[in-house]
């Protein structure tokens, strides 16, 4: 008989757990996860962060904050910044030193910024995952109930490949799929307000509707949203009115009723080969 799996024990106060991952690298996956939890916090809701990607961890620089967090009577105090609480590797191993670490040390990285951390009462903790279907997501799904996940995309065919990996990883180790994000969708030209679509066009629809899978929209190459992460001052921090910030508002909004709808009805599972 195989030894039963351990079961997986909710962290204290902590009502939804959001993982936000990708197929690969470079479609801004964390950008979504860091304008997606500051956009919760503006619609009043309590927000953590943790960035689980230990060997590439950038939301220090994007949340513009950096410095080593605290311990309080074993616990380690999150740091925080525009009113969300903030884990990362980054603030533990700060600057261009690498991080070589086999799987073991990997998930107890991820075990202790889960359960050591005094995360307090949080109606979200988005949790931002390395890129890829390795072991941090299997170490989440084996280690806490995840209310829901995002998988990020482009809409070229090459990040759809991988795209449709992660989605079905996630169906793999039982996590419900809240939807599909087209990250970097078109660019509105500057000079003349036309759209560009730099990386293709509804790929990403496509291939939620294809999987039967929500689709959460569509998010624009904008340079501001970039400027926003490199200086630490994401651009949704700005009012929902702002045009550069609207987006991840909406997006937020979409997620939540996605949060309502997994919580009401139990999800359909569709592996593709």
């Amino acid at each position: 008989m195989h030894p039963q799996a351990p079961p997986k024990l909710p962290i204290e106060g902590v009502h939804n757990i959001i993982a936000v991952g990708s197929g690969k690298g470079g479609v801004g996956k964390t950008t979504v996860s860091v304008n997606l939890a500051l956009a919760l916090r503006a619609a009043g809701r309590k927000v953590g962060l943790l960035d689980a990607d230990v060997y590439g961890p950038n939301i220090p620089l994007m949340m513009g904050i950096n410095r080593p967090p605290r311990a309080s009577q074993d616990r380690i105090e999150p740091l925080e910044n525009y009113g969300v609480k903030l884990m990362s590797m980054g603030f533990i191993n700060p600057g261009d030193k690498p991080l070589v670490w086999r799987g073991p040390m990997l998930h107890s990285a991820i075990h202790q910024f889960l359960r050591n951390v005094d995360w307090g009462d949080l109606d979200y903790l988005v949790i931002d995952l390395p890129p890829g279907t390795g072991d941090v997501a299997l170490s989440l799904a084996q280690t806490v109930p995840i209310t829901g996940a995002i998988v990020v995309t482009t809409p070229s065919d090459v990040s759809l490949e991988d795209a449709r990996k992660a989605v079905n990883m996630f169906y793999q180790v039982r996590i419900p799929l809240l939807g599909i994000v087209e990250n970097m969708s078109y660019l509105i030209a500057p000079q003349s307000g036309e759209r560009i679509d730099v990386f293709g066009q509804g790929g990403g629809k496509r291939t939620a509707e294809k999987m039967n899978v929500a689709f959460l929209g569509e998010l624009a190459l904008d340079p501001q949203v970039r400027i926003g992460g490199d200086s630490g001052k994401p651009v949704a921090t700005l009012p929902a009115s702002d045009p550069h910030s609207a987006p991840f508002h909406a997006l937020a909004e979409r997620v939540e009723a996605r949060v309502r709808e997994s919580q009401s009805a139990a999800p359909t599972i569709t592996i593709e080969d």
